[in-house]
């Protein structure tokens, strides 16, 4: 049998690059880059290679399952999918009939493909969808509307064409999406200049040609240097200001008294090294991206780090400039329309969300809301009981913090149900659990991925399941016949991306050929007279209206971060270019190549306390204690340590992953309730542990 190319979407994690599948005999033989993406370069990322390993992990869960002891116990029934669906479908049908059916909550992890999940939302009757993001991105999401009226993804990295990049509170280059990576790899070879800040030298460290270790906590002030710097110098782009800036005025009085001389005193960076930094980035604009961030749930003044990105890539001239932030493009920029949306079947609910967000909290995105106050609705049932939760392929035990706390919470609920292709603590304290196709063996509903470039784009199955599992289409369709929501009771894929290509111009088969169908032959550039920034004004607004009005200051004074006490150090953890969280550590191509995180330590920090590199040390909080063995290093600031973040994983199902290093979120208590209002984001970098020698 001749080897078959079936072009798809990889689920490692949450880029979703765009890959090319090597099929013969049922089997996949090699996976690569899709190679009609010029940006892929026909590479994938270490997690994208271990799909394989995926696909073939007996470990993984085969079957539907149904609790039988108590929950967290581990006494399972398995049972057929027509059992498993008939169960959820009667448990949803309970806890509406008693609470309504906004009692019901739904997660996931965001993404291009959950139109389906919040039309099934939705035709449950609730409004209380949402995604794991206020434990990673919302800072930046919320910063972004505040500033420009815009989503964080309605502005593109275009990092190929940029002079000067700068990463704060992302590491480019280990948590990796493959396209940024060459993009911004052929750049540097063409001459463009890194800058890094962070609290520790990472692998983008490593390649950046100016490296600013800073206090761990305060970014904010560094950014404030650079704002009156570049004001105070007359260094930023004073014709775009003057045309696209509102309220400059009240930012230079604001910023200054924040100088350099002061900066210094606060993040360990010279007031001299900061003014050269400046004139870097006034001599490289307006193509300079200066990251945003991605995950930014670390302080509590994060949002205003990431607000104060915005506005400095503002003031340099990068929004919608090539080589800068320039503006995404949608179908309809394009002359195209977009793909219908599944969530438009069915109405939407009357009742306000549960978390408060779209009326306590006004200035945040409605679409996901967020999910910290969701769980804790759970518990207090305010403004109404939630009763219902289903975790669509999302560990919140493992990405949240203080997971005992949030125990208590789940103990709450009449019904929990997690979708998952691989075991996870939510799944194992589930009361039902239905096991969800690898990437590789479903198929997914069509995106769109604006852009530069608009386009559509489909992931293909691969290869059949091996085990007894389900697509997601086929989870949820399946639910929503049983449960009454016609709407969404199609009977196969092809039904659903029919429905979707309605109107476009697009067929389905046309997808067969690349994987995904181009909806403009060349990126396009908005003009500066075309420019659209959907804020009041019509501008950047360095004041915010909605902030202003929930009682939040748009410009917030800086606040210097609280120094671990003696003997203690600021917990901070992070991404490596192995592992995915949580979700990959068991997985036997991965686990064979980095089995455990260690801790960083500053090495004078570790030679006070006689700790040799390589050595076990014990960490504690508040009474509890774990061990991890210690990486001593100059390339760490003294003040803090770092983990790589999944690992301490404690189920019996996962042999290879269990009792495997240390899970930092167990070192978070009480940090479901620190999280910044303004922002919406967690603040997970706020705890300090104690690290000792085991003696």
């Amino acid at each position: 049998m001749s080897t078959q190319a079936i072009y798809s979407v990889c689920g490692m994690c949450t880029v979703r690059c765009p890959i090319m599948a090597e099929v013969k005999n049922g089997e996949v033989e090699f996976l690569q880059g899709n190679p009609h993406v010029a940006a892929m370069k026909g590479s994938i990322c270490p997690r994208g290679a271990a799909g394989k390993a995926l696909i073939r992990d007996h470990e993984r869960i085969q079957a539907p399952m149904i609790r039988e002891g108590k929950r967290g116990e581990g006494k399972w029934r398995r049972v057929g999918w027509d059992e498993a669906l008939d169960e959820v479908a009667e448990r949803l049908k309970a806890v509406t009939q008693k609470y309504g059916a906004h009692s019901i909550a739904f997660s996931d992890r965001g993404g291009p493909f959950r139109d389906l999940h919040q039309a099934f939302v939705r035709g449950l009757g609730s409004p209380n969808y949402t995604n794991h993001d206020s434990s990673c991105a919302r800072n930046v999401q919320h910063a972004c509307m505040s500033v420009a009226g815009l989503g964080r993804k309605d502005l593109v990295y275009d990092l190929k064409n940029a002079r000067h990049v700068i990463l704060q509170t992302r590491n480019i280059f280990e948590a990796i999406n493959v396209q940024e990576v060459n993009n911004l790899s052929e750049a540097l070879a063409n001459g463009c200049k890194l800058t890094v800040i962070d609290i520790r030298a990472t692998i983008s460290a490593s390649k950046a040609d100016r490296f600013m270790l800073v206090r761990p906590g305060s970014d904010y002030a560094l950014n404030l240097a650079v704002i009156h710097e570049l004001l105070m110098q007359k260094l930023y782009d004073a014709e775009f200001a003057a045309r696209w800036m509102k309220d400059i005025g009240r930012l230079e009085e604001f910023v200054r008294e924040y100088t350099p001389e002061w900066a210094e005193t606060e993040t360990g960076v010279s007031a001299g090294e900061i003014r050269r930094f400046v004139r870097d980035l006034a001599a490289a604009r307006p193509a300079v991206i200066w990251h945003p961030g991605w995950m930014t749930s670390r302080y509590m003044d994060s949002f205003y780090v990431s607000r104060s990105i915005y506005i400095i890539n503002a003031l340099l001239g990068g929004i919608g400039t090539k080589g800068g932030l320039p503006f995404a493009n949608k179908p309809g920029d394009v002359g195209r329309k977009g793909l219908k949306k599944l969530v438009d079947l069915v109405p939407k609910p009357t009742e306000k969300r549960v978390d408060g967000v779209g009326w306590r909290y006004k200035h945040f995105d409605g679409g996901p809301g967020l999910a910290h106050l969701i769980y804790d609705a759970m518990e207090s049932a305010e403004p109404y009981p939630l009763k219902a939760y289903i975790a669509y392929r999302h560990d919140p035990l493992m990405g949240f913090p203080d997971p005992d706390r949030l125990l208590q919470k789940f103990d709450k609920l009449d019904f929990l149900m997690s979708v998952s292709f691989t075991w996870s603590d939510t799944a194992w304290y589930s009361d039902v659990v239905l096991p969800l196709s690898p990437y590789l063996e479903r198929e997914s509903i069509l995106a769109c991925k604006n852009g530069l470039k608009p386009h559509f784009f489909v992931r293909q199955r691969a290869i059949p399941p091996r085990f007894d599992t389900r697509a997601d289409w086929e989870i949820l369709c399946g639910l929503a016949k049983r449960l009454g929501i016609k709407e969404l009771a199609f009977d196969s894929i092809e039904a659903i991306w029919n429905y979707q290509l309605k109107d476009t111009g697009v067929r389905a088969e046309d997808f067969n050929a690349k994987g995904f169908v181009d909806l403009t032959d060349a990126p396009k550039y908005a003009q500066p007279d075309n420019f659209k920034i959907p804020t009041p004004s019509g501008k950047i607004e360095i004041i915010s209206d909605k902030l202003e009005k929930q009682g939040l200051p748009s410009l917030k004074p800086y606040e210097s971060p609280k120094r671990p006490p003696d003997g203690q150090f600021r917990l901070t953890f992070g991404r490596c270019a192995l592992h995915t969280q949580g979700h990959t550590v068991n997985n036997p191509m991965l686990f064979e190549q980095m089995p455990e995180n260690v801790l960083w330590i500053n090495d004078k920090a570790a030679a006070g306390l006689k700790i040799a590199d390589g050595e076990r040390v014990t960490v504690s909080r508040n009474g509890y204690s774990e061990t991890i063995a210690a990486k001593v290093t100059a390339l760490i600031h003294p003040e803090a340590v770092f983990v790589v973040h999944g690992f301490g994983h404690r189920l019996p199902v996962e042999s290879r992953a269990f009792g495997k290093g240390l899970a930092d979120n167990r070192f978070m208590q009480g940090g479901l309730d620190l999280w910044d209002p303004a922002g919406g984001g967690i603040a997970m970098q706020e705890h300090f542990v104690t690290v000792a020698k085991i003696r």
